[in-house]
Formats: structure tokens, C-alpha cells, sequence
């Protein structure tokens, strides 16, 4: 069975950027996604499109066919009140390199990198990690088979569901999150990681 729109693709990968593997997908953690949902890299399913369970890949994809070029003005500094949850500025939060979700003016979670910390405010970093990067990607197909209707309709991992009914925050950022306001507040359900749409792939932390 080949790779095409609507099927379920299994498959492992190594995700290398300026000679280092940054992502790793395994046999025992492979990634699982359906083809054509548009839930990944447009260019990295294109590359998939057509192969058959057992064959292996490499491609590589320039920053315009990823996660685009980097943008100065996705740097944006927020006040430390920005990061106040529960009534309580989170002092802890505000670590250098760490990856925090943030709501958005529009109330959309993307997800953003703390990049300074000084006393007017911190400064954070809304390109994805990967921005402006060379992203070259070698794997093996593990399966393919058809989508049912239930996963074309709620998404595999339920992530077409309505925010309340869909539980799973995939991924420490790996996913195509974009920011579109120069403001935001810090979100936190749990652990850290944002609750909500969207798939979280191939990427960061």
C-alpha cells in the first residue's frame, strides 16, 4: 500500500540540522500521522507521497520549505506580568531557553522561547526553533494502512476534537505554531505544556 491522502503512516526518522541529529522518531516511539491532513510539513509529507511500507528515505528541505526563514520581529518583549498565573507572577518560568506556550491577542496557543530576562521584562523568541534552519530528514516507512472514519473525523490522535474533549498537548513544540500578535500571556495547564488544536511535530526541546 502506498503513501497517499488519506492513509495512516507509520515511520521512523532522524532529524539532522547543522550535522546534528536534532529529532529522532524510533521503532519502539515512531511518529504515527495521516497523509494529507496537513497536520506536518507540507514538503516533508510531499517527499513521503508514493512510498510503500519497508522503503527508507533522505531528503532535505531549505528553510522555505520548513519552518521558514528567521523573522526579528517574532522577538518580542513581554512584561513580567505577562507571566502571571493564578494571581502569581512565576518567577520560575522565566529561565533562558526554555519553551513556555503563550496565548495569543487572538486566543490561539503558540508556543515561544524565553531568550532574555532582565527587570523591564523578558524578551521571547516565536520563531519556531527550527526557523531559517536546513532540515535534513532520513527514515524508514513502518506501515501504511487506511484511515478509519472515526480518526478522518477526530484526527488520530484526537486532535480535530473541540479543545475540552481533546486531552493530548502534543509534543515539547514540535508543531507549527505561529505568532501572529505582539502580545500575549503566559498559558499553563498542568505540566507546562498547552492543551489545544494542533499537531506538535518534528522539533524542539
Amino acid at each position: 500500500m502506498k503513501i497517499e491522502k488519506n492513509k495512516v503512516v507509520v515511520l521512523t526518522y532522524d532529524l539532522t540540522v547543522d550535522g546534528n541529529v536534532v529529532d529522532r522518531a524510533t521503532e519502539e516511539t515512531p511518529l504515527d500521522y495521516i497523509q494529507g491532513m496537513h497536520m506536518l510539513i507540507p514538503k516533508f509529507e510531499e517527499a513521503l507521497e508514493g512510498l510503500e511500507e519497508g522503503d527508507g528515505f533522505a531528503f532535505t528541505l531549505t528553510p522555505g520549505e520548513g519552518y521558514g526563514p528567521y523573522d526579528d520581529k517574532r522577538l518580542i518583549r513581554l512584561p513580567k506580568s505577562a507571566f502571571t498565573i493564578q494571581g502569581e507572577v512565576r518567577e520560575d518560568l522565566m529561565q533562558v531557553g526554555r519553551i513556555l506556550p503563550m496565548v495569543g491577542a487572538d486566543g490561539s496557543i503558540v508556543n515561544a522561547t524565553v531568550t532574555e530576562v532582565k527587570e523591564d521584562g523578558v524578551l521571547m523568541d516565536f520563531n519556531h526553533p527550527m526557523a531559517g534552519k536546513v532540515l535534513h530528514f532520513e527514515g524508514k516507512v513502518l506501515s501504511v494502512r487506511d484511515a478509519t472514519e472515526k480518526e478522518l473525523t477526530e484526527g488520530l490522535h484526537g486532535e480535530f476534537l473541540p479543545p475540552e474533549e481533546h486531552h493530548c498537548c502534543h509534543g515539547k513544540g514540535k508543531g507549527h505554531c505561529h505568532h501572529h500578535h505582539g502580545e500575549g500571556h503566559c498559558h499553563e495547564h498542568g505540566d507546562g505544556e498547552c492543551c489545544g488544536h494542533g499537531q506538535c511535530h518534528h522539533g524542539e526541546e
